[in-house]
């Protein structure tokens, strides 16, 4: 099952990465066409740029307008084509994540795209994943000393694996936002003089631990030898 999760995922995350930088064509395009068609499209939002860009008619090629028309058109058909393929990937994934992990699926601020990105790393390293310190430090969210004379702080871990780090990050702004739990968590600790990014750190390093315990659970018991 975790197989299959990496296949769907590693060909997601090339389509996401695709995807952006069609955006980043198709807006690096527009500043650079004929004033009159530029006008048209600057300021738009995003998804009402891709219809417009993709529903242009260039008409023959024999002018710089009818070229960055052709070519505005096809980078906003790339985008959306990139689109569904990533929409279809998420559809995958969710099913596969939740039949596997249907708890840590369903915890608050925790996605599919989540999911898969903590079993794919744990997977791909089961030697380093020890203890519920083990895997706070293969996330790169055990906290780092930081303090200097009479100050006594940790910083953010700057390294672990980063995509599953990222992952972590996602989950912790989420439940910042929206999670009541959460933001009388931030209230309190910011009221003790904890920084934002300290408080960061150590609902990070609280989310590993909490997803420790979950795979640890799902773990067939070891057989004395």
């Amino acid at each position: 099952m975790v197989e299959m999760i990496r296949h769907l995922k590693i060909a997601r995350d090339g389509a996401v990465k695709a995807r952006t930088q069609a955006m980043v064509t198709l807006k690096a395009l527009i500043v650079t066409v004929p004033d009159e068609l530029r006008q048209q499209l600057q300021g738009l939002p995003k998804m009402t740029l891709i219809e417009r860009c993709a529903g242009l008619r260039p008409g023959p090629v024999t002018s710089p307008a009818a070229s960055a028309k052709h070519s505005i058109r096809a980078m906003a058909r790339r985008w959306k084509d990139l689109h569904d393929e990533v929409k279809e990937h998420d559809v995958l994934l969710g099913q596969l994540t939740k039949a596997h992990a249907p708890d840590l699926v369903d915890a608050f601020g925790i996605g599919a795209d989540t999911v898969a990105e903590v079993l794919v790393t744990v997977g791909d390293n089961p030697e380093r994943i020890r203890s519920q310190a083990a895997f706070a430090k293969l996330a790169g969210v055990c906290p780092v000393p930081a303090s200097s004379g009479k100050t006594n702080r940790h910083r953010l871990n700057r390294g672990g694996h980063r995509q599953l780090n990222s992952a972590l990050y996602r989950v912790v702004i989420v439940r910042m936002r929206f999670h009541q739990p959460t933001i009388d968590y931030v209230a309190r600790r910011t009221a003790e003089g904890k920084t934002k990014q300290e408080i960061i750190r150590c609902l990070k390093r609280y989310l590993a631990r909490g997803i420790y315990q979950y795979i640890k659970a799902k773990q067939p018991p070891t057989k004395a030898t």
